[in-house]
């Protein structure tokens, strides 16, 4: 599922702001960067948010500012010398360089953030988890509020499905005649071309034929599963992954009723079925 949630939190000299974005993914995948002098964060996160997660891409971000003095200037003396060292080579073409421009060049002049908190450090990262959490319940508020939406697509989908299935329960029904008339005709031809098969003998065959032909366990299976997957979303909860294997049982039955069908109009609802799963599928996907 889909969502973003920022929280901010400051103390002891320090401004830090947490950032959750989710997308959607099969599994939890859990990505954490963290500002440079607080690692010890990251271990917070990637135990606290599997518990208020279980599904998608997820990526934290945990960004901090000094306040008050702001951090020590440092001299990159490296980089400074090779400027002045450049400049001593272009000394016959060009001025040679005037300090306040040497320092002007980015990445000579750096400011050092001091993270060493001393003894406020253990206050800090404590205060810091609790801005974590704030952005959770806000990650969460927003996927709720996405899973509502989400509820009402799936129930279109469901009632979809119902309905195809009723449908294809009525062309079931006729479907035993079709084939027995189907059948005369062919046990006609046959007799006229091999007269030494016995009645009784296709007759048997005939039986055999309508019986595998019948797809009333098929419907039943489906009707099943309707109502397994309205009991899931009246529910709730984190039922992703079970209505993603629910889904699978659907397209099994679907399947198995089109290749049953010994009707053209079973068979185009059948096709419209699947179609129909398949989008019931896809949403399935989308949801924790």
């Amino acid at each position: 599922m889909t969502g973003f949630a920022r929280a901010d939190g400051s103390g002891h000299g320090h401004v830090w702001t947490f950032e959750i974005k989710s997308v959607n993914g099969r599994n939890l995948d859990l990505r954490c960067r963290v500002a440079p002098g607080f690692d010890a964060l990251e271990p917070v996160v990637k135990a606290v948010v599997p518990q208020r997660l279980r599904r998608g891409n997820v990526n934290v971000t945990l960004t901090v500012t000094r306040t008050g003095t702001g951090g020590e200037l440092r001299i990159n003396r490296p980089l400074l010398d090779r400027l002045i060292a450049l400049g001593n080579e272009l000394g016959g073409v060009a001025e040679k360089p005037r300090l306040d421009a040497l320092l002007a060049v980015r990445g000579v002049v750096e400011t050092i953030e001091d993270t060493d908190l001393g003894d406020a450090r253990e206050a800090v990262e404590a205060a810091m988890a609790v801005t974590l959490n704030e952005t959770l319940d806000r990650l969460t508020a927003a996927r709720f509020a996405e899973g509502d939406r989400l509820v009402r697509v799936l129930t279109e989908h469901l009632d979809e499905i119902a309905r195809l299935t009723e449908q294809a329960s009525r062309c079931a029904s006729l479907q035993p005649e079709a084939i027995r008339h189907k059948l005369r005709a062919q046990v006609a031809a046959l007799l006229d071309a091999i007269p030494s098969l016995t009645e009784d003998r296709l007759a048997q065959e005939a039986a055999l034929l309508i019986t595998r032909a019948d797809v009333r366990e098929e419907l039943d299976r489906l009707r099943a599963h309707i109502a397994a997957a309205r009991d899931m979303l009246s529910k709730g909860g984190a039922i992703g992954r079970q209505l993603d294997f629910l889904c699978q049982e659907f397209n099994r039955e679907a399947n198995t009723l089109c290749s049953k069908s010994a009707d053209v109009e079973l068979t185009r609802t059948g096709l419209s079925l699947k179609a129909a799963i398949e989008q019931l599928r896809e949403q399935a996907q989308n949801i924790e």
